[in-house]
């Protein structure tokens, strides 16, 4: 198994072992990054709720609810269909197993173009959500409304996580993000996470433009080891790319 911390305790006792009993197909790489920069964003004083879309049976989402404070809420988006409506009820038992108090978690049955950014800031009891989690149904409509739902209601200093992206699965799912980002220019992809698999595939990790120095200074700094030093290039920003493996081919 991949070494890798989040430093957070907690949820790195639980990467160790409850993660991969979950159901699901997200990195477990990608969570310890993303745990680490719920911490991060705990000692700046950001303090808000936590928002996935796109839930299953909860790996992510019981992930990232465990790097919480205790005043914050996690809330967990999926229509809760497929492969089976026991899918609900999983989620429901996997939160419970790994220790969520029952009232730091919602879990809510709806289709996300059905509502609009109201509705979902009625759903967060701090209002906005300072870490968002975007893995719903992977076709351009879909990935566009969930998006701007989440834009509506992001913490200033948030960020937001798509997951699949660059997957062999999904090859044009990558613009939408690039038309999300032209109609939003504030924004940035300030980390690419590299997949473990071609099943627990890569996220594009964005903030808005004044945040990127430090988010990245802050993921420097805690994983020298997985950073590949070329980066990448997101219309013309530098975005760190942090990788399990992150050695440079030898072409001397």
């Amino acid at each position: 198994m991949l070494e890798i911390s989040s430093g957070d305790a907690r949820l790195d006792a639980f990467l160790a072992d409850g993660y991969v009993r979950i159901r699901g197909m997200s990195s477990r790489f990608a969570a310890a990054i993303c745990g680490r920069l719920l911490r991060h964003q705990t000692a700046r004083g950001i303090a808000g709720d936590l928002l996935e879309i796109g839930t299953f049976e909860g790996r992510f989402f019981v992930a990232m609810a465990l790097a919480l404070e205790p005043a914050e809420h996690a809330l967990g988006i999926d229509v809760f269909t497929w492969p089976s409506p026991a899918v609900y009820d999983h989620l429901l038992e996997n939160c419970a197993a790994a220790g969520l108090a029952a009232g730091s978690y919602t879990a809510w049955k709806v289709d996300t173009r059905t509502i609009g950014a109201a509705d979902l800031r009625a759903r967060l009891p701090a209002g906005r959500a300072r870490f968002i989690h975007i893995d719903g149904e992977h076709i351009p409509e879909c990935l566009r409304n969930d998006l701007e739902l989440a834009h509506a209601v992001l913490h200033p200093d948030g960020v937001i996580a798509l997951d699949d992206m660059l997957h062999p699965g999904y090859p044009t799912l990558i613009t939408t993000v690039i038309e999300y980002l032209q109609r939003r220019p504030e924004m940035r992809v300030f980390c690419i996470v590299d997949r473990e698999s071609i099943t627990a595939a890569a996220k594009f990790l964005l903030c808005r433009a004044e945040l990127v120095e430090p988010y990245q200074r802050a993921l420097m700094a805690t994983y020298p080891q997985f950073h590949y030093l070329l980066g990448a290039d997101v219309l013309g920003q530098l975005a760190l790319v942090l990788t399990p493996d992150p050695t440079l081919p030898n072409v001397e």
